[in-house]
């Protein structure tokens, strides 16, 4: 990884080059941004799930990333799906500006959300 977002323990800096110690890669998760509308995050969640190929099977009833039932961590899973599955043949984490890139861990309870390489 030749940038960084931020200043984690594991980062050596040198020069414009950011290089990871060792094989402690950097983990990050495509989100939902808090400040988008539950419509605008809905429409991006049900092209997500729909044409976009995401895997929703864990936010359904019953499953364990259903709770906290709320349009945003839907969303958040919904994304998060997609992007890992197709960020390395140039998938976005966009989502119409409904989405972000973060390095904090979403996963709660029994749900783990994936973050690949």
């Amino acid at each position: 990884m030749l940038w960084c977002l931020s200043n984690h323990k594991h980062k050596i800096f040198t020069g414009f080059w950011c290089m990871i110690d060792g094989d402690d890669l950097e983990k990050q998760w495509c989100i939902a941004d808090e400040q988008t509308p539950d419509d605008i995050l809905q429409a991006a969640l049900d092209w997500a799930c729909g044409p976009g190929g995401a895997d929703c099977k864990m936010i359904q009833p019953n499953k364990p990333c259903y709770l906290p039932n709320t349009v945003k961590d839907h969303a958040s899973y919904a994304f998060n799906s997609y992007w890992q599955r197709y960020k390395n043949g140039g998938g976005s984490c966009y989502f119409g500006a409904a989405a972000m890139v973060s390095d904090l861990d979403p996963s709660h309870g029994a749900c783990q959300i994936e973050s690949l390489p």
